[in-house]
């Protein structure tokens, strides 16, 4: 018999009834019941339940064993009686009665149990991410992981392509986050770099004539952390392919993720991916606030300024006098409730807003029509028993009163709502509002229950600008990657440097960025150019990307690709809302390992050898 184990935890079922086996796990669970031992041994694999009673020739050594001591046990397979089978396991009718036993790894007390669903703090659980790991969901959610990555290998063979290996110490890059530095011992004084991604080497790859590249790439970026990304490092299936357009690109990409959706995804809906919409970045500004939209979400913004130029909210026709301004809103069908709309002005207040405009929509009081037409509420009241007054609908909240019937009857037409239903405002430049807007519809979608909890919702976002400029000084810089394609090319980049928009995508998924990517800049002039109105010389293009610079001299194949990331695929199919919930060591907030005790002060020797001293912060 192997020295540990014969079956693991999760095969043993009724036809090993009366076999001799043996198996080796951690103590997931122990319970006396009247001087007979139960435990439930637990490996990667599942859990069998054991038993030991005085009969047992090791029942003494059994009595003092704990949880998650890791033990060896021999045994003979028993059937369980009918009445105690356990159907939520796949080893739930048999059990296994204890003839030999040998503790392999004795433990301490625990810091946090691994039995149950208890919550500890996260600080906790990094600290012990060893035992963390050992948790059901956990175990789950790093296996899913690991599948995935397999079916995402496997569906890009599928397409052709090979999977490449790129450097992992390189030469420093700004690809839009801060390099983590390497210090050279043999060159004191230079630094590496760690990639940011493989953004450079894979397009060198297409210079050179490998067509179609692929790689499950990790990259580093010296990030502040959020709760859908790490601080430090993370993964992305990583693509390349020559002689493409945008749409190639989308072709390809968009059948593996949609699979690996459908394969890990637990039955929830995923549409086609020739159904997923095409999205430019301006229009997903305007409609849902941000350029990661939730489509699961049917709320789109609207523009509805002209209804208040010029009309009795000081507030709103004093702000659109000045240029660049407008008032969008936020349709909210079945929020129509005064203390809904003061809970979403709340949470305006919560984001830094004095508040939030409001407007709802109800059925018409007595009170009303008899105000509006000076007759008493019971008159009203005897002439809508009568048929001759039929109640329709009116706006309320302090917006409604002042800017007048006709105004808020014009906006609700415009938005499409009715009785029942609410509208929400907000006014400024749209770049200072949208982000408050955008998580204003998300809010709005999940409390009203809009937003569909059973479904993946794809769609690309396209038409990003590349160039940005600074409001208080005008300076031009890149918007988003620097080394994506003109619309338009060269000729582009002789107009209004604000209005070039580029062949660059993002795929969003359930409010969150899956994919980035563009069809690249494969031109010396075109690049020399678009750098220049960045503020970048020739010298300075030449001196930073050197390497691509000169590939693009020597005959440039059109080439585009696209990196996700694995990491937030993970989490979105694990239903979890946090990344490192679906990573194995991650760091925590503040960019520490609290396991490994990193960051950690060097050594005396190490920082000479390196050439190097640390300057104490004031």
């Amino acid at each position: 018999m192997h020295a540990f184990r014969s079956h693991s935890c999760a095969e043993l079922n009724k036809s090993n009834v009366g076999e001799t086996v043996r198996l080796s796990g951690w103590v997931h669970r122990i319970r006396d019941h009247g001087g007979i031992l139960f435990v439930d041994l637990r490996d990667h694999y599942g859990i069998t339940q054991v038993l030991c009673d005085p009969d047992s020739p090791v029942f003494a050594e059994m009595e003092k064993v704990r949880s998650e001591w890791c033990i060896r046990i021999d045994g003979n397979v028993k059937a369980r009686d009918p009445e105690l089978v356990n159907d939520k396991i796949p080893t739930g009718e048999v059990e296994v009665f204890v003839r030999d036993l040998e503790v392999l790894g004795a433990a301490d007390e625990l810091p946090l149990l691994v039995f149950g669903d208890q919550e500890y703090p996260e600080e906790t659980r990094l600290k012990y991410r060893f035992l963390d790991l050992r948790r059901e969901q956990m175990q789950q959610n790093m296996t899913m992981r690991s599948d995935v990555v397999t079916s995402m290998r496997k569906r890009m063979w599928d397409k052709g392509f090979r999977e490449y290996q790129t450097p992992i110490i390189t030469a420093s890059s700004p690809e839009g986050a801060r390099d983590f530095l390497v210090p050279s011992r043999l060159h004191p004084g230079k630094f590496y770099a760690l990639p940011q991604a493989p953004q450079q080497f894979k397009q060198l790859m297409m210079v050179a004539g490998f067509d179609k590249y692929f790689q499950i790439a990790p990259c580093f970026r010296d990030e502040d952390p959020r709760a859908d990304r790490s601080p430090t490092d993370f993964y992305q299936l990583d693509m390349e392919m020559s002689f493409v357009e945008q749409q190639d690109v989308f072709d390809t990409i968009a059948p593996v993720l949609a699979g690996v959706f459908e394969e890990f995804g637990g039955g929830r809906k995923v549409d086609a991916p020739n159904e997923w919409p095409q999205i430019p970045y301006a229009e997903a500004a305007l409609k849902y606030g941000s350029d990661k939209p939730d489509l699961r979400n049917p709320i789109e913004m609207q523009v509805v300024s002209e209804h208040f130029a010029g009309s009795g909210f000081a507030i709103f026709a004093k702000l659109l006098e000045q240029e660049g301004t407008e008032v969008r809103a936020i349709p909210a069908p079945t929020g129509g409730s005064r203390k809904f709309c003061d809970r979403m002005n709340k949470f305006a207040q919560q984001e830094g807003l004095p508040g939030m405009g409001y407007i709802f929509w109800r059925k018409q009081s007595a009170d009303t029509i008899a105000q509006e037409q000076g007759i008493s509420v019971k008159e009203v009241n005897a002439k809508i028993k009568a048929g001759e007054i039929v109640l329709g609908e009116e706006a309320a909240g302090p917006l409604a009163k002042n800017i007048g019937p006709e105004r808020t009857e014009a906006i609700r037409q415009q938005l499409g709502l009715g009785v029942g239903d609410a509208a929400f405002f907000l006014g400024g430049k749209p770049k200072a509002f949208e982000p408050v807007a955008g998580r204003a519809r998300n809010v709005i979608g999940e409390e009203l229950g809009l937003t569909d909890k059973n479904r993946f919702a794809f769609a690309w976002i396209v038409d990003f600008p590349i160039y940005e400029a600074d409001e208080e000084t005008g300076k031009v810089d890149f918007e988003h990657n620097p080394f994506s394609m003109p619309q338009g090319g060269l000729d582009a980049l002789n107009g209004d440097p604000l209005a070039v928009k580029g062949y660059q995508y993002d795929l969003a998924c359930n409010g969150y960025e899956l994919v980035s990517g563009a069809i690249r800049n494969h031109k010396p002039e075109i690049m020399l150019k678009a750098f220049e109105i960045a503020g970048y010389d020739e010298t300075e293009v030449k001196s930073r990307f050197g390497a691509l610079y000169k590939a693009f001299s020597y005959g440039a194949p059109p080439h585009g690709g696209c990196a996700a990331g694995v990491d937030r695929i993970v989490m979105l199919l694990a239903d979890q809302q946090n990344i490192r919930e679906v990573m194995l060591f991650p760091m925590n907030q503040r960019a520490e390992d609290l396991m490994m005790n990193a960051p950690s002060e060097p050594a005396t020797d190490q920082l000479m050898e390196l050439s190097l001293r640390v300057i104490e912060q004031d």
